[in-house]
């Protein structure tokens, strides 16, 4: 059985190797200590700074990225207080080289966005990624919004958006018929239904129970992470025929997450926050029984049958199903209404290489 002795002597032999300048070799035994302890930073460090010696910065990147984010999550290269005297200039090249990597690849991104929108058009997308590279602060003019993850500066803030300002709202609404009546075959079968939360313990982080029957919830996925889940489409045809008409927030392997949300009787969602402002969550209310309610930033929103309500998840919200029966909204993902076309397409491929780093990362 491997155990975490092994890693530290792979990480030693490493540093004998480095130091005597046998690169390849330290590279293996760095791999290899990481391998049996991916949570040994100081050997992916060092392995990071081989890979930059054999002339593989692009691994090394990866590398380096993975190093700085598992020390910082336990709260070592915050800063010079957190970080030893010696290692100092070593994990300051490691910031400078992951800000340097992130933005060579950004640039490459963006290019052929610049030539055709203009250079300009991606200002608030690039002050975006100074942030998130923490170049410069995020300055939120709503305190109650705040991103875990992305933040655009600059889009008009609210909780709630004006409904009344998008051209797709009304055509959607007056499907609800149809879309009521696909539901409704649906829910005869278990067919096509998955968990929303995959684990008991998320589930049992995420919501609570305001009546004495477990909470639960679940749906009728039409996308989840970005892929088009076949069945459903199929099995809901006018459904699928609505959602194609929506500006659905699509993302390589991230969005949209497109479902029938299913509340059983007495569900409670917890407050949580979204992940970026580039992207609103829309609902159509299908099947909603009484002491039913949405909050967003503090301000209580009650489902209404065949009414679309959009939202900027970035405020905590939360959500009940106090009632005694179950409760459904067709929930999408759509991009931010104030966001321009190229804004769009720049968040696409943004969002997309940041999951492909951050997967290589993981896995690296």
């Amino acid at each position: 059985m491997n155990t975490p002795a092994d890693a530290v002597a792979h990480f030693n032999r490493g540093r004998s190797c480095e130091m005597a300048a046998d690169y390849a070799s330290a590279r293996d035994a760095y791999a290899e200590a990481v391998r049996l302890d991916p949570g040994l930073f100081a050997a992916r460090l060092q392995l990071a700074v081989v890979l930059e010696r054999l002339r593989q910065p692009e691994l090394a990147l990866v590398q380096y990225k993975r190093a700085l984010s598992d020390a910082q999550r336990q709260g070592h290269w915050l800063n010079e207080a957190t970080t030893p005297p010696l290692m100092r200039t070593l994990i300051q090249h490691a910031v400078r080289t992951v800000r340097a990597g992130h933005h060579a690849l950004f640039d490459r991104l963006f290019a052929p966005l610049r030539e055709r929108y203009g250079r300009d058009s991606l200002a608030r997308i690039e002050q975006g990624i100074r942030i998130y590279l923490n170049e410069e602060p995020a300055v939120y003019p709503d305190p109650r919004q705040k991103p875990s993850l992305l933040y655009i500066p600059g889009l008009p803030t609210r909780a709630y958006f004006d409904c009344t300002s998008m051209p797709w709202v009304e055509q959607l609404e007056a499907r609800t018929p149809q879309i009521v009546a696909e539901l409704q075959l649906l829910l005869q079968t278990d067919a096509g239904r998955e968990r929303v939360f995959p684990t008991d313990e998320l589930e049992e982080q995420n919501l609570r129970a305001s009546l004495e029957s477990p909470p639960t919830w679940n749906g009728y996925y039409f996308y989840r992470w970005g892929a088009r889940r076949e069945d459903n489409c199929a099995r809901c045809p006018d459904t699928a025929r609505a959602l194609d008409a929506l500006p659905l927030c699509r993302i390589r392997q991230h969005g949209p997450e497109v479902l029938f949300s299913v509340f059983t009787a007495g569900t409670h969602l917890l407050p949580h926050r979204g992940v970026t402002n580039t992207r609103s969550v829309g609902h159509l209310a299908l099947i909603v029984p009484p002491d039913c309610r949405l909050r967003v930033g503090g301000e209580v929103y009650e489902w209404r049958p065949g009414k679309v309500v959009v939202f900027d998840d970035t405020y905590e919200h939360e959500a009940w199903n106090n009632s005694s029966s179950m409760r459904v909204v067709l929930i999408f993902d759509l991009w931010n209404p104030f966001m321009t076309e190229a804004e769009r397409a720049a968040c696409a491929d943004l969002v997309a290489a940041l999951g492909d780093l951050r997967s290589a990362a993981e896995t690296g």
